[in-house]
């Protein structure tokens, strides 16, 4: 990665705790990436990190997005809309503006589940994971950018 880089975090706060840890782990990889300009955007819940994502996107300043936070399966529904609303509104911004999103949101039933995906839980720090995944897309996108196109016309 460029040190340059300027990546945006995007932290849905509903769960306090688990967005400090999640945000914890991305940190540690950011810095392990050697990228020191990381903007912070808080929003109340993971609903609402489709259209933060979208601003940081459309905004041309970040090289990569990486969105946290977390959605608990309760007695309704609730659980089903927001999960599935928050994922595809994660893919529609990158799709569209081929700012790639590092996807942190944990979709589990319990907070126990939640506790083992972050930083020092016992199965992986999604945090991390979100910040890894935004970083290879930014390299693919990079590599591909400066390869040699063929001259000429195709059929």
């Amino acid at each position: 990665m460029a040190s340059d880089d300027r990546i945006a975090l995007c932290v849905a706060r509903f769960y306090a705790d688990l967005a400090d840890a999640l945000e914890a782990g991305a940190r540690d990889a950011l810095d392990e990436a050697g990228i020191t300009q990381v903007d912070r955007f808080v929003v109340p819940g993971a609903f609402e990190l489709p259209l933060i994502c979208r601003y940081a996107a459309e905004s041309g300043r970040y090289a990569a997005i990486v969105a946290l936070g977390a959605v608990i399966r309760g007695e309704t529904d609730h659980y089903d809309h927001v999960c599935r609303e928050t994922a595809r509104g994660l893919q529609d911004v990158q799709l569209s503006s081929g700012v790639p999103i590092g996807f942190g949101v944990l979709t589990v039933d319990t907070l126990d589940q939640a506790l083992a995906r972050v930083r020092g839980g016992t199965k992986r720090d999604s945090g991390r994971h979100a910040v890894e995944a935004a970083l290879a897309s930014l390299v693919v996108r990079r590599e591909l950018s400066e390869r040699p196109r063929r001259a000429g016309f195709s059929a």
